[in-house]
């Protein structure tokens, strides 16, 4: 296996399942030399944005920033993939701060989970039922019963993810903004959603949870059967990903907007 010179940093790759994503990842490692993720200056991610959210996740607590690299399909959080040139790629790119959504949720049982979330924070219905949900923003109840599949607050790095899926806005990396999304509003059926300040407090409170019950997912991470949800921006929390110079994600966000 190749070694690094001294003044490269420490690198560790990790990759998708793919038969693709895999055979990348062995040859990146024999060209330029790998080390365990706990001990790498650099994490570089082989495969799409959903390996990407995985491995933010598994490295914020070292706060180790990520370069992706995009064998996936859409790839918005990844760079373009090439074999040759990565350290001078890395020794010119861009760091962006990415600060995830902190959820308390309460389930039926009383039990408060606490989970972050880079992407959404969305809530779902779990039976043929429409669900029926409170929403406040601040302490101020804005809806008092929004009946819908479900609802969900994206930051922007997940506005393109579920948040556009649901028809939300695509929200640039700095705007200072998270998105408030309905999924399928049955009442009222005309509100689209609405745009919050990233320091805003959200809560949902579940209405009829025995008969119309709601499951709440952090990114990956889903609680059952839950009467309470509430997110704000963390406060200790933060993920670094690392972008080419030439990379620029407000031109992506613009062309996916125009997209007809």
């Amino acid at each position: 296996m190749a070694s690094p010179s001294s003044s490269a940093p420490r690198l560790a790759f990790v990759s998708a399942a793919t038969p693709a994503a895999r055979a990348a990842r062995l040859k990146l490692e024999k060209r330029y030399g790998a080390v365990p993720p706990a001990q790498a200056d650099i994490v570089v991610a082989l495969g799409g944005d959903g390996l990407m959210l995985q491995t933010l996740h598994r490295n914020m607590r070292r706060r180790t920033p990520i370069y992706g690299m995009n064998l996936g399909t859409v790839g918005f959080l990844m760079n373009t993939y090439k074999e040759t040139g990565l350290l001078p790629r890395l020794r010119r790119a861009r760091e962006v701060t990415l600060t995830p959504l902190r959820m308390l949720a309460v389930n039926t049982r009383g039990r408060v989970f606490e989970v972050t979330a880079i992407n959404e924070v969305s809530l779902l219905r779990s039976s043929r039922q429409t669900a029926r949900i409170a929403v406040a923003v601040d302490g101020h109840k804005r809806l008092a019963d929004l009946y819908c599949d479900g609802v969900l607050v994206a930051t922007p790095a997940g506005s393109t993810a579920y948040n556009l899926s649901a028809h939300g806005p695509i929200l640039p990396l700095g705007a200072g903004l998270l998105a408030l999304t309905p999924i399928n509003a049955f009442r009222p059926r005309r509100w689209r959603g609405a745009l919050l300040a990233n320091k805003a407090t959200v809560r949902f409170d579940i209405l009829e949870p025995g008969k119309r019950p709601v499951n709440a997912a952090a990114d990956h991470t889903e609680v059952k059967a839950v009467v309470s949800v509430e997110m704000r921006q963390s406060v200790r929390a933060t993920a670094t990903l690392l972008f080419d110079a030439g990379h620029s994600w407000n031109e992506r966000i613009l062309a996916e907007q125009f997209r007809y």
